[in-house]
């Protein structure tokens, strides 16, 4: 069995150093301490021209729900655009109403505006009120994969879910696994059949490198929290891939 190990990543160096653990595929994001946003036109561009995997791009214009206003939807169209001509392969988002349904609309439109780039429904799937009914209604709109911790919140936890998932969709539509895999746990999905591709965040601590931090903070953490963040860890995604290749 072939399987596909993608890795999120909300920087250029993380997405070299997935790469470097055996990564086959890129999701390039901002800021993923808030579930990922729309990267940058330069992380595409830089991300495109310092690897040879494919990268697919999150449409996210902010973070909380996914029911967008019409500036929103606006703007996430324009951006699927843009990554198409920065060289995305893939565009990954995705739209809901009110009700905890698919919106439809939007989202044939998003399908249609990546074509003919893969298409992939990200975690708002996870908060769909209906997943079967969301699977046959994704997998209609022409959604290559829908990416699912179960609707649970790991996948852990979301297994027996995600075996429903996968027998449910058939050849219909892909369903690809996340939700806090590394390599002590993402081999406890391999039993499931069908279900060939991974995604994780495999995310270490990096500390900053100044001495003098000052007493002023730039956003709403805490002063030192500004002073460490999240980069890929190239070892966790190497354990991970060996667990992969059996």
């Amino acid at each position: 069995m072939l399987y596909t190990l993608e890795i999120c990543c909300d920087s250029v160096a993380s997405a070299i150093a997935a790469a470097r653990g055996g990564a086959d595929r890129i999701e390039l994001c901002e800021n993923l301490a808030q579930g990922g946003v729309t990267p940058s036109a330069a992380k595409i561009k830089i991300a495109k021209a310092e690897l040879n995997i494919p990268v697919f791009v999150l449409i996210r214009p902010r973070k909380a729900d996914f029911l967008y206003s019409g500036l929103e939807f606006e703007i996430m169209l324009e951006d699927i655009r843009q990554a198409k001509a920065l060289g995305a392969d893939g565009i990954v988002s995705g739209a809901l109403n009110a009700d905890g349904s698919i919106d439809e609309a939007r989202t044939r439109q998003m399908v249609e505006t990546a074509h003919p780039l893969p298409f992939t429904f990200h975690r708002a799937f996870d908060m769909c009120e209906d997943a079967k009914k969301a699977i046959d209604l994704l997998a209609g709109l022409g959604v290559k994969r829908i990416l699912t911790s179960g609707q649970q919140p790991n996948a852990g936890e979301g297994k027996a879910n995600i075996r429903d998932f996968v027998k449910y969709a058939g050849s219909r539509i892909g369903i690809m696994a996340c939700g806090e895999l590394l390599p002590e746990n993402i081999g406890n999905l391999l039993d499931i059949e069908g279900l060939t591709e991974y995604h994780s965040a495999a995310r270490k601590e990096v500390e900053s490198g100044m001495q003098y931090t000052g007493s002023v903070n730039m956003g709403d953490e805490a002063v030192q929290d500004e002073f460490r963040w999240h980069e890929v860890d190239e070892e966790l995604v190497k354990g991970m891939r060996a667990v992969l290749n059996g």
